[in-house]
């Protein structure tokens, strides 16, 4: 089954509903970063040229149900007719008969957003009734909103049941292209870097790879929880003592299938880390054990050297996760260095999301990679093979 996206009909002159991720971070009621709405421009462009009638919808932040100037989209629209060159209707509610007049003056490739839908608790809620107030005002429906497409929520999934065509927009095509895929046929060797804080919020993914890849690699503060499966000390980095059974049953998975499984075999570590202030105390590389009274906070230089040999030998690499605390310049080394290695290796790149997108962007390497996710909690949903309700509930060829 594929999922049918917009290449796929035809919307001249219809109202279309497009579920976009607009919730962009803002500084003195302006956008602060764009890459979000950036991201969005080919689906809408391609709607414009289609000449449909374009009315965008999303939600920006948790006002939890209640309408609060401070999460509106009108800076959001704002920035928008500056990228597209032409005006942005911005709308001021998203249901109800004032919207639908709105709507109702629109011409063709004309573009309007409507106001956060989240301003109404029917939104979260999935709420048959606000749903249908949303489909309301259009012919057609298109979820280009990736990183909300794990959330079953009126705009991303509820509304699909009272409209059609309902389908996809380029962006959540490349999603489900790169994450979905390119990662289930990947060209070999395969390798997967895996870091991040918890073993508990990556071990279905790790699971699921282990049947994929031909290498993983685990840094972050979860490869401590691993070096404890294998009995290794790790002083006072951050760990879960109570996942080293399943670290170490993933060891042995690998171990079965063949599958080379790297952990660091250096670390930086510090005492007197103060993550708000970005600074840490004394600083010392540690091979194996670390020491009661320090915590690691990065990969170590053999480590670095080890993870960039195996990532520049491969065809496919996938990426979730960092290597340390890349916030704090003391701690970014090892993230940075996989972010270059990645960067510069042949193969096709994959960064999965959340803080390896934010870490590859602070390292300078953004613009050399194949593919960035927009996704968070929906890139690692998807890539443990979970269905995503905004992407199941649209047509599929």
């Amino acid at each position: 089954m594929a999922t049918k996206s917009i290449k796929d009909i035809n919307l001249s002159g219809k109202r279309v509903l497009v579920r976009c991720d607009f919730n962009v971070p803002l500084k003195e009621g302006a956008v602060s970063d764009d890459s979000r709405i950036v991201a969005a421009l080919p689906t809408i462009q391609h709607l414009i040229s289609q000449e449909a009638k374009v009315i965008l919808c999303s939600h920006l932040g948790r006002p939890k149900g209640e309408k609060n100037a401070i999460f509106s989209l009108s800076p959001v629209a704002e920035n928008l007719a500056v990228k597209l060159g032409k005006p942005v209707t911005f709308i001021e509610d998203c249901i109800g008969a004032e919207v639908e007049s709105e709507i109702a003056k629109m011409g063709d490739g004309d573009v309007s957003l409507l106001e956060n839908v989240r301003f109404y608790a029917g939104e979260t809620d999935n709420h048959p009734e606000f749903a249908a107030a949303l489909a309301k005002l259009a012919d057609a429906y298109v979820n280009d909103a990736f990183g909300t497409a794990h959330r079953a929520h009126a705009s991303t999934a509820g509304v699909a049941k009272y409209l059609s065509p309902c389908v996809c927009g380029f962006l959540i095509e490349k999603e489900l292209a790169y994450l979905g895929e390119k990662t289930a046929h990947p060209e070999r060797p395969f390798t997967v870097i895996l870091g991040g804080a918890k073993v508990s919020d990556k071990i279905k993914v790790i699971d699921t790879l282990l049947d994929k890849a031909d290498t993983i690699i685990i840094g972050g503060a979860m490869a401590y929880t691993f070096a404890l499966a294998e009995g290794r000390q790790v002083g006072e980095s951050l760990s879960e003592p109570d996942f080293i059974a399943t670290a170490k049953s993933a060891l042995e998975k690998a171990a079965k299938k063949g599958v080379k499984f790297l952990l660091p075999v250096d670390n930086l570590a510090v005492k007197d880390l103060d993550f708000g202030a970005g600074s840490v105390g004394a600083s010392q590389f540690f091979e194996g054990q670390i020491e009661d009274g320090w915590e690691g906070v990065d990969i170590g230089p053999k480590s670095i050297e080890l993870f960039k040999e195996e990532v520049a030998g491969a065809k496919t690499v996938l990426w979730n996760g960092p290597m340390g605390i890349f916030e704090i310049d003391a701690c970014n080394k090892g993230t940075f260095a996989v972010a270059e290695t990645i960067a510069n290796s042949d193969g096709i790149s994959i960064i999965g999301g959340g803080d390896s997108v934010k870490a590859i962007k602070m390292s300078g390497y953004s613009d050399k990679v194949t593919f960035m996710s927009t996704g968070g909690g929906a890139s690692l949903e998807f890539l443990e093979g979970k269905e995503l309700p905004g992407v199941s509930a649209l047509d599929q060829n």
